[in-house]
């Protein structure tokens, strides 16, 4: 039975805050404990499969990892213990591993009073395309981006005031970030709850505005992004890099920077999957005789043997000389396709010569090589 969506598990939509997920996680694990579920025995699945998905959401490159690949870009379960899945472990090392959530005792942390909401508006997502050769998604690579976009002021720590002194509170909302509006129905009163248009939900105001970012928390400016690429990516595949994107306004989430791959094309390989193909152009002479040639790989050069009578069309395999997996999904294979080059313009010296072998028995033309196997059979064998 395939596992199921992590977000679907904890009920949050995949564009949710770490707060979010936090929260939703908590009231998860609340409600399946198997202390509050003794005669229920599927409780105990359901909190360890809300736990595990809250081990990938909460770890930012967990989660980037599952965004882009799903359940095997995190081999399918939590990474706890190096590779154990949560249904093998016990409920002590949970609450041991998320003790921040729930505080040392379950139903711990209870009653805090909530901070200051805050109004600060969410930063948007930004796009990128890079382009890869296939030597750096064959063995993955890092890249430094140079990203245009807003970035969270320094000068006032993105709050948009000079000073903390410099806030007071909303007289709008009296600091409450919301406004209320009752209407008379047929059905009864009616409250339509929304944030406050003068603070915009924040709650405060801002009395000096500050002089680099001019209340706006945030500037246009350049920043140096780091993103590592796995190798085995493919081209129109992405990397999420959540909270690069644009800053928010006034302390708001920043947004999500998605890097799109791109695939230059190559000198000398085809890509197929994790496999690469090369044409090697043989003499006459060398594909008659045998040789042993240098060809290029994904590392440098190499040498390979071409035995005698090599005939056209031939694939020679070259184990492990490919892409590097996925998630270490394995590593390709470089195959060479032996093509001979057929000369033109002969001189009358070289026609003589090529006319004294027309009719030797050994250059008469067959459907079938030396061995009786045919073409298709040879390129199998390449296979097997």
């Amino acid at each position: 039975m395939s596992k199921r969506d992590y977000y679907e598990v904890l009920g949050v939509s995949k564009d949710a805050s770490e707060s979010e997920i936090k929260k939703a996680y908590r009231k998860k694990a609340m409600k399946f404990h198997p202390d509050r579920n003794s005669e229920d025995p599927k409780a105990e699945k359901k909190f360890k499969e809300a736990s595990e998905a809250y081990e990938v959401l909460s770890d930012e490159q967990k989660r980037q990892r599952y965004d882009q690949f799903g359940h095997r870009g995190v081999n399918g379960n939590g990474g706890f213990g190096g590779g154990a899945g949560f249904e093998d472990i016990g409920f002590e090392d949970i609450f041991s591993r998320f003790s921040d959530i729930f505080g040392g005792d379950f139903g711990g942390g209870r009653g805090r009073s909530r901070g200051r909401r805050s109004s600060g508006q969410p930063g948007s997502d930004m796009k990128l395309r890079i382009e890869l050769s296939l030597e750096e998604i064959a063995f993955g690579t890092e890249k430094k981006l140079k990203v245009k976009k807003h970035i969270k002021c320094d000068e006032c720590n993105g709050t948009g005031a000079e000073s903390e002194e410099d806030f007071e509170m909303c007289g709008t909302c009296n600091g409450t970030g919301e406004v209320r509006q009752v209407r008379k129905t047929m059905l009864g009163q009616m409250v339509n709850v929304q944030p406050c248009p003068e603070c915009r939900g924040e709650g405060r105001i801002i009395r000096n505005k500050c002089s680099k970012c001019h209340g706006e928390g945030r500037y246009q400016g350049k920043e140096t992004v780091k993103v590592n690429v796995p190798s085995g990516v493919s081209e129109g595949n992405y990397i999420t890099l959540r909270g690069k994107g644009n800053a928010g306004k006034r302390g708001g989430e920043a947004g999500s920077l998605v890097v799109l791959i791109e695939e230059k094309e190559h000198e000398h390989f085809e890509r197929d999957g994790n496999d690469i193909y090369y044409d090697l152009v043989l003499s006459v002479p060398d594909a008659i005789l045998g040789t042993e040639v240098e060809v290029p790989t994904l590392k440098g050069k190499a040498k390979i043997k071409i035995e005698e009578g090599t005939q056209p069309g031939r694939l020679l395999r070259m184990k492990e000389k490919g892409i590097h997996g996925l998630n270490r999904s394995g590593i390709g294979d470089q195959f060479v396709r032996v093509n001979v080059y057929m000369p033109k313009n002969l001189s009358d010296e070289e026609r003589k010569h090529v006319e004294a072998l027309r009719g030797n028995e050994h250059f008469k033309a067959s459907n079938k090589e030396d061995d009786g196997k045919g073409f298709f059979s040879k390129i199998k064998d390449v296979f097997t």
